[in-house]
């Protein structure tokens, strides 16, 4: 491949990334803003959010909870979230005992409370493991949400809702769906994430966020 194709090659990979872009932001703010909106009235509470992805879609999903945890733009308490594939000893040994398909889902029966968020990130929408711990997670009253590539799509199905970016290739829904992740932490300071854990005029978190606290 000479220069010229390469940089033919670049310019096909930025313009595929635009059009997808545009296609999230016509059809997907809606979605997000809902999101952060939920769980800025889970998470300040005692709530959790747990995430799970596979390669690629692992490193979205731990930038999300780092956000959480840590903090998108502005100073804010630091909210629970995890993401399960950075668990390794937890998903060694279930892969080992359980099988590949159970990593998420037994995770999921472990941490998760009713309540609670689970977020899945997939490009294909079809990774058995993902698509076990959506079952998982909604049968234990977990909020359930995909991001995935084009849908329908399995995991999309699986979920109780889903953003599917629409690509042609799986780098541009992965740098989509960091797109996502990033718009999904702002929405969430917007809703009220940014304004800290409510409180009771004692000081103390409300007795319905005390229960749910592992």
């Amino acid at each position: 491949m000479n220069e010229s194709q390469v940089l033919d090659a670049a310019h096909r990979h930025c313009q595929s990334l635009q059009d997808a872009l545009g296609r999230l932001r016509r059809q997907g703010l809606d979605r997000l803003a809902a999101w952060g909106g939920e769980l800025a009235a889970v998470l300040p509470v005692g709530g959790r959010l747990l995430a799970a992805g596979n390669g690629g879609s692992a490193a979205q999903a731990q930038h999300l909870t780092a956000e959480l945890v840590g903090r998108y733009r502005q100073e804010r308490p630091a909210y629970s979230a995890i993401a399960l594939h950075a668990e390794t000893s937890s998903v060694t040994a279930i892969g080992n005992d359980y099988g590949f398909d159970q990593v998420y889902a037994r995770q999921v029966s472990a941490h998760g409370r009713p309540g609670d968020v689970l977020v899945l990130l997939s490009t294909s929408g079809r990774s058995a493991n993902l698509i076990t711990a959506a079952v998982t997670g909604r049968a234990a009253g977990l909020r359930v949400w995909a991001l995935t590539g084009p849908g329908p799509n399995p995991l999309a199905e699986a979920a109780d809702e889903a953003l599917c970016v629409d690509a042609a290739t799986t780098a541009t829904v992965q740098e989509a769906h960091l797109v996502a992740v990033h718009l999904l932490c702002a929405c969430f300071d917007a809703a009220g994430g940014a304004l800290g854990p409510a409180r009771t005029g004692t000081g103390t978190r409300p007795a319905a966020a005390r229960r749910r606290m592992p």
